[in-house]
């Protein structure tokens, strides 16, 4: 009993000898593993959609005061106004472009986006090229034959629309939401922290799609940026040309109110006349001088919209990938025959389990 108790506490060991001699003894079944997982792997590889990676890189213009900015700075204050050019209080900011590539808004705005196939046969728009012209791999039918059955016996708890012919990103419907979630998977960006460069990534089976979407999404985020941090300048500009309208309309009233009366009245030497005359020239010369520094300002809210304009630098544009982005079929064959090897290693372990390890 004491023996036995000491052996069940002893640590086991692998006896290598005894494990080669096995394996040895089982060649037969480690060939038909082998043979078995080369061609899973073949047939995986062979199922398995061809797929093309398109990039393109941008390094936008950093936040730093330039000439512009000085020269703007400048010729306000000539005219006694304190413009803020240079701060940089921005939300969004580089290292968040990710994200908001990831957004629903801004892929929901990419089911648009017209698109061409390599040999021209499909033009539409993204949505309808990835709902009714890509391919699944044959493995992945049975998943979904599965879940679609199982969606069918679910019932509808109203977690998304059923409208299907609109798109509102707020209430998406299941298949919008499922077509999103795969653009977004199909969607990589990377954002250099040193250098500030933009890399974005676009992964499809089409490679001229792959090279439209990439482009169209760098343009989509370059108008994005510049939308966002022009917004307050452009609303500056929209209200000084209301208020330039306004003043120029007043001072042209003014005037014509003036003349019409200096030349009706211009042979009168009444004291009356004159001193109308007078309150009308001095209300056209405040009009004028309203006129002239809501100019001015007009003329520096443009300058402001212009400087707050961002630049982008386009360092490698899109182009069309030649070739596919899958791992090689021998690299896959020999993965999964790899994977069968261990796995007979394994049950075979288990079953000599009593001849290979010894209790220490």
């Amino acid at each position: 009993m004491k023996e036995t108790e000491e052996k069940k506490r002893g640590k086991l060991e692998l006896d290598m000898v005894s494990l080669l001699r096995c394996i040895s003894h089982d060649k037969l079944w480690m060939a038909v593993f082998l043979i078995l997982s080369a061609i899973l792997g073949l047939a995986v590889s062979f199922g398995t959609p061809k797929e093309y990676k398109a990039s393109v890189m941008l390094a936008p213009e950093t936040s730093s005061s330039n000439s512009l900015t000085s020269n703007i700075s400048s010729l306000a204050s000539m005219v006694g106004m304190d413009m803020d050019f240079g701060s940089s209080n921005d939300a969004i900011y580089p290292e968040i472009y990710p994200d908001l590539l990831q957004s629903s808004d801004f892929i929901v705005g990419l089911f648009g986006v017209e698109v061409v196939n390599k040999d021209g046969s499909v033009k539409t728009d993204y949505y309808d090229y990835l709902k009714n012209h890509t391919k699944k791999a044959w493995y992945t039918k049975p998943a979904d034959w599965l879940h679609a059955i199982v969606e069918k016996m679910k019932k509808d708890d109203g977690a998304f629309g059923t409208d299907s012919t609109r798109v509102d990103p707020f209430r998406l419907t299941k298949q919008q939401y499922d077509i999103a979630h795969n653009i977004g998977k199909s969607i990589d960006c990377n954002v250099d922290k040193k250098t500030s460069v933009i890399s974005i990534e676009v992964t499809d089976q089409d490679p001229v799609v792959a090279a439209e979407m990439a482009d169209s999404i760098r343009q989509r985020l370059q108008d994005f940026i510049t939308d966002y941090r022009t917004k307050k300048a452009r609303n500056d500009l929209a209200y000084m040309e209301r208020l330039f309208m306004e003043a120029k309309e007043q001072y042209v009233k003014a005037r014509q109110q003036y003349a019409s009366y200096a030349d009706a009245n211009q042979e009168l030497v009444l004291q009356t006349y004159k001193t109308k005359q007078d309150d009308l020239e001095n209300d056209m010369q405040l009009k004028y001088n309203a006129y002239t520094q809501v100019y001015e300002q007009l003329q520096l809210s443009r300058a402001k919209v212009q400087e707050r304009t961002p630049a982008f630098t386009i360092v490698q544009s899109a182009s069309v990938p030649v070739k596919h982005s899958n791992k090689s079929k021998l690299m896959v064959m020999t993965l999964f025959m790899f994977l069968g090897g261990c796995l007979r290693l394994i049950v075979l372990m288990w079953k000599k389990r009593k001849e290979i390890w010894n209790v220490v």
